[in-house]
């Protein structure tokens, strides 16, 4: 076994080694497992013995090769004659990588030398460039310094040209005898304005010089450089050095003396610039604003410039809206006053106080509102300067590029410079108004009371700034702008909101404070509604809070509404109309309708002092008031017209035939049914309706309920059977007795005429006096329009069918006569007709089938046919 001998990382030295020192190899580590015989492994063998088995390994190991060779021979000898074959090849590689390195040198010298002479000759042209932009932006910059120096010295001519116009005209004026002045003179004289315009136009042309000295000095604004030199971008690949930069001109010593005076210059334009900028916003010059504006743009500096300016005016709003509110400050300024007027050794010098005594309140309410005005007048200031700086932004381009000055700053600012103000000026106010709130019961307590008056100073903010901006707060249209800053006060409206709302409550509480015993009536119900008034009077100047406080008013009515619900009577007493006296529940209804209707009425009104807007807001309480008051109302007047309707149906109890002595119907009076009518009238119209103090309402109800008890004598007169003559004339008292009866009922002691008021009930009082025409015409005058004019058909209708054999509508269908009178006052006057028509028509019918004498009542009938043909034509038309 040749193992050992055949391991890639076998040492004759440590074989032997390991043979003397009587060691396994290879060595392993750790614990081994036995490992087979070799022959040779053993270490406990003699040296001797490991030789012998050397020697017996190589004489084995020759024979195998001898073996080998022997058995292979033909084999090997071919390999050998490969050999010889393979050096020739060799020779050959040999020789053409000689013939390579040959070809090679010939290119090298052909190729690279020329390169690296190439190469060095770049690199020249490179410097040479390097240093032609050099001595170019060189020679640009010295053109531009000396350009520079000219410019500030027109500055400075039109500097003095100003001063020295202005102490001019500071001077005498000429006398009579001086000569005339010259063309120079006037010339000279209107230097200042020319001379402004100059310096003007001359600070502009500095800066613009400015900004290409500033891009020529530093190379990181190489863009920025070739947009003012009108250079492309080939010469500045060209100035660049080795290492990817430009060389900058403050390096080189001519230029860096220079470098003092530009600063100089840069400082001098930045401060005019500033000072244009600062005068311009102060007097609202927006031509001297534009000069100043295209200097900062000539100086790359306008957005910075425009934010500065936004953000300067708005913490100067918020410093002085801080101090209005500080009463520190207020409490400091009364305490000066004091001392100047008391003198410094009378004072009592105390702490300062941050709330005011009883003795001081006045004086410390004085000097809020002052600085509250003081500090109206800063915002309106600050506004309109913003708005102006924007206007200008808007309009003003740049002569060269063309850009919109606004375009420009917008890439610094968020938003245009009046939204970024507003927005700051309604954080700061919310912010301080709620602090100062918070810390200070005094200023809590006075601008709520206050409101309307705080809110008439941002009014007049608003007014004051409307002129220069598109701000608008009208009663039809408000401008987010306003709203914004009107919900900085929240806090304060809240709070006299609250007051207002206490205050229409305290008016309802002291309205129904009595209950059902002594419940509210008309005065309680004018000063609800007065204090409605009021409340809407203090706030109308403002579109906003009137709407508030509008709402504020209808929950108060809710609640007004809500409490005289819980009172109204709802018992049969309370519209019972039996007598002789009203009873409590219709005298505590008719207390609280009086309340709700005077309270409805007085508010009705305002729609014609209020805009839409508030109307719409008031209207469902309002309409809820009317429809409180005819649920009240309603109830007992369906009542009383029951009770009338049940008390002219007893009409029917009485004998109106021939059997009655026509001289007692003539001198015996009315019916008994006629005098229990007029007697009730006279129970409503003093005890039921005289509980209601409502007189508008009142004389609607009155001729309301005439034109029932008419119409309803007059259906029931009309259908008496049967009729004679001195029944005729009983009706006919009764008729004259019923007159009287409604005539003092409409009577009215509030108003100075006599008599009652018969056009107001119209065509039922023409029909009262025409049924009684009609009880005494002949037959033949019965279907004649002319004699029956004010009578409806159906009652003419009626009497014919009394006069004639033929039974009435309503005993043919088995009705009472008050069921029948009650269908007629439901139905329409054709469905009555019908009735009516139907009835004659199923009355021949039957006598004609019972073989009954239809000559009898051919008259009527033919009376009956003719007053419906002319009604139905007259319905026609």
């Amino acid at each position: 076994d040749y193992a050992v001998f055949a391991h890639p990382d076998f040492d004759p030295n440590d074989y032997a080694n390991a043979i003397l020192a009587g060691e396994p190899y290879p060595p392993q580590p750790g614990k081994v497992k036995p490992a087979k015989n070799t022959g040779l492994a053993p270490a406990s063998e003699d040296v001797s013995v490991a030789i012998s088995k050397l020697t017996f390994s190589l004489d084995d190991v020759e024979k195998q090769l001898k073996n080998v060779v022997t058995t292979h021979h033909e084999d090997l000898l071919v390999q050998a004659a490969g050999v010889s074959d393979l050096q020739g090849s060799l020779g050959s590689v040999r020789t053409g990588l000689n013939e390579l390195d040959s070809s090679f040198e010939k290119l090298r010298q052909k190729i690279r030398v020329p390169y690296q002479s190439l190469q060095k000759h770049v690199s020249k042209l490179e410097r040479l460039q390097q240093v032609s932009d050099i001595l170019r932006r060189t020679s640009r910059f010295v053109i531009l310094a000396r350009r520079l120096e000219l410019q500030l010295a027109e500055m400075s001519k039109s500097e003095t040209s100003e001063t020295e116009g202005s102490s001019g005209a500071k001077g005498k004026p000429q006398t009579n005898g001086a000569p005339p002045a010259s063309s120079g003179a006037t010339a000279r004289a209107e230097t200042p304005i020319e001379s402004e315009d100059e310096k003007e136009r001359a600070i502009a042309k500095a800066a613009l010089t400015i900004a290409e000295l500033t891009v020529l000095l530093d190379p990181a604004n190489e863009s920025a450089g070739t947009g003012v030199l009108g250079e492309g971008s080939a010469a500045g690949e060209r100035g660049r050095d080795e290492s990817g930069e430009r060389v900058p001109l403050s390096s080189i010593n001519a230029i860096a003396a220079h470098l003092p005076f530009i600063d100089a210059a840069r400082t001098k334009i930045t401060t005019d610039m500033e000072a244009m900028v600062f005068t311009g916003l102060a007097t609202l010059n927006q031509s001297m604003l534009a000069s100043s504006l295209q200097t900062a743009h000539n100086l790359r500096v306008l957005p910075d410039l425009v934010q500065n300016l936004v953000s300067d005016l708005s913490e100067a709003v918020e410093g002085r809206i801080r101090s209005a509110f500080d009463l520190t400050r207020i409490s400091k300024d009364i305490m000066a006053k004091d001392s100047a007027s008391l003198g410094q050794g009378l004072l009592y010098k105390s702490r300062v106080r941050t709330e005011p005594t009883s003795v001081t309140a006045s004086q410390w309410t004085a000097a809020l509102w002052g600085s509250l005005e003081s500090l109206i007048e800063e915002m309106a200031d600050c506004c309109v300067k913003v708005y102006t700086l924007e206007k200008v932004l808007k309009v003003k381009r740049d002569p060269v590029t063309d850009v919109v000055f606004l375009d420009e700053a917008m890439k610094v600012l968020e938003n245009k410079p009046s939204t970024t103000f507003w927005a700051s000026l309604g954080r700061s106010l919310e912010k301080q108004a709620r602090d100062a709130a918070k810390g200070s019961t005094f200023l809590q307590q006075t601008l709520s009371t206050g409101y309307p008056r705080l809110l008439r100073l941002f009014h007049s903010f608003f007014t004051k700034i409307a002129v220069h901006t598109d701000t608008v707060y009208t009663q039809t249209q408000q401008s987010p702008e306003t709203v914004l800053i009107l919900r900085a006060l929240s806090n304060f409206e809240s709070l006299y909101l609250s007051r207002s709302s206490n205050r229409l409550n305290e008016a309802v509480g002291q309205a129904f404070s009595g209950g059902a015993r002594a419940p509210p009536s008309m005065s309680e119900g004018v000063n609800i509604a007065r204090a409605v008034a009021n409340e809407l009077d203090t706030a109308k100047f403002d579109p906003l809070l009137v709407r508030s406080v509008a709402r504020y008013a209808v929950s108060s009515l809710e609640l007004m509404l809500t409490r005289a619900d819980n009172l109204v009577s709802r018992e049969r007493a309370a519209t019972s109309v039996i007598g002789p006296v009203a009873t409590p529940q219709q005298v505590l209804n008719g207390s609280l309708a009086t309340c709700v209707y005077h309270c409805w009425s007085h508010l009705d009104k305002l729609r014609e002092e209020y805009p839409e807007s508030v109307v719409s807001i008031l209207q469902p309480a309002i309409t809820k008031l009317h429809d409180a008051f005819e649920r009240i109302v309603d109830p007992l007047l369906a009542a009383i017209r029951r009770e009338l309707g049940a008390i002219i149906a007893k009409l029917h109890r009485m004998d109106f035939s021939d059997n009655v002595d026509p001289m007692a119907a003539m001198g015996g009076g009315p019916s008994p049914y006629m005098k229990d009518l007029t007697e009730k009238l006279a129970f409503i119209k003093n005890e039921v309706l005289g509980s209601y103090n409502a007189p508008e309402v009142s004389r609607q109800w009155v001729t309301s309920i005439v034109r029932f008890v008419i119409k309803t004598f007059v259906l029931h007169a009309s259908i008496a059977k049967p009729l004679g003559e001195s029944g005729k004339l009983q009706l006919t008292s009764d008729m004259t007795e019923l007159e009287f009866g409604l005539s003092a009922f409409m009577g009215d002691k509030s108003q100075n005429k006599r008599g009652a008021d018969w056009e107001a009930v119209g065509d039922d009082y023409r029909a009262l006096r025409g049924m009684r025409q009609l009880l005494f015409l002949d037959n033949a005058a019965l279907a004649s329009p002319k004699h029956t004019a004010g009578l409806p058909p159906l009652i003419v209708l009626h009497h014919i069918l009394v006069r004639s054999p033929i039974t009435l509508p309503h005993a043919l269908h088995g009705w009472a006569a008050a069921e029948y009178v009650r269908w007629v006052e439901e139905h329409s006057e054709e469905e009555a007709w019908t009735l009516v028509d139907g009835d004659v028509t199923h009355w021949e019918k039957i006598t004609e089938a019972e073989g009954g004498d239809l000559g009898a009542a051919a008259e009527y009938v033919q009376l009956a046919r003719t007053v419906l043909a002319n009604a139905q034509k007259t319905g026609t038309s």
